[in-house]
């Protein structure tokens, strides 16, 4: 468990990093369009939004309150991965190195052996 949580901490500085740097030396509409007009620009954004859904179905598997689980979906939608690895960190250290509760969340599965 102290991997996922050690990726999932570098995941967070990677995704702040990027965040600054973009929004600093870089013009987020002018760049935005011209990635959506490149083929690649678009597969890219797509396979960004398929992880996200399958991300965001597994927050939804997890959680057993809809209102905190669209709080996710707002955060990783707004926020995209830098909100994924806080989750992934914060799902980590809430499971105390059980993966049954890791993975399952409120639904653990009964008998799993989850160390």
């Amino acid at each position: 468990m102290h991997t996922v949580k050690t990726a999932a901490a570098l995941g967070m500085v990677a995704m702040v990093a990027a965040i600054v740097y973009g929004f600093t030396a870089g013009d987020f509409s002018d760049e935005g369009g011209a990635l959506f007009a490149m083929p690649w620009g678009r597969v890219t954004l797509i396979d960004l939004s398929v992880g996200f859904v399958i991300f965001l179905l597994w927050i939804g598997y997890r959680e057993a309150s809809p209102l905190r689980t669209a709080g996710w979906v707002l955060l990783v939608l707004c926020l995209g991965n830098l909100a994924s690895c806080f989750y992934l960190w914060r799902a980590a250290a809430a499971s105390r190195g059980d993966w049954n509760r890791f993975f399952h969340g409120s639904r653990r599965i009964p008998g799993y052996p989850g160390r």
